[in-house]
């Protein structure tokens, strides 16, 4: 078994829709980046390629390559994930976690989880999908920045669930 941990962040600003989880949540604010900037799809990224040794987002996508400008943060889920595969792996689960002030997340987390899910072909049961608001602290809690984290287990394809 394997563990990977990821972490992004990402600025806020003004304009909806925001790109989460592979989902589009109403609202006034979008996260700002090279790609689509989906803050948890980028954590959840890193945490498998970490768990597979297979370096990190940047390495396999990085920002100074023009193809990446405005790309599908899916697209490059789905890319770490068939990596992970390759190397003889298999997601057992993942647990994430969002901060955010705004918008509330409660009623997207089952969706974003099943869009998660679908992404990197594992049941929806497999994805756990956490908000926490930031209690009006720091970057987070101003409504400036939101961030998230990723824990992943992987398995060895011929170990037994």
């Amino acid at each position: 078994m394997r563990i990977g941990m990821g972490h992004d962040t990402h600025r806020l600003a003004d304009g909806g829709p925001l790109r989460l989880g592979g989902i589009d949540v109403p609202g006034d604010r979008h996260l700002v980046g090279v790609s689509d900037a989906d803050v948890l799809l980028h954590a959840i990224t890193d945490a498998l390629l970490g768990a597979a040794a297979l370096g990190d987002i940047g390495d396999w996508f990085p920002d100074t390559d023009p193809q990446n400008r405005g790309r599908d943060s899916a697209e490059m889920l789905s890319a770490a994930c068939d990596a992970c595969r390759q190397a003889g792996y298999r997601i057992a689960n993942l647990d994430c976690i969002v901060f955010a002030e705004r918008p509330k997340l409660g009623p997207y987390k089952r969706l974003i989880a099943e869009r998660i899910a679908s992404i990197l072909n594992v049941s929806p049961e497999r994805v756990g999908v956490k908000a926490k608001t930031g209690e009006g602290l720091g970057e987070v809690g101003r409504g400036e920045a939101m961030m998230a984290q990723c824990v992943v287990l992987l398995e060895e394809n011929n170990a037994a669930i």
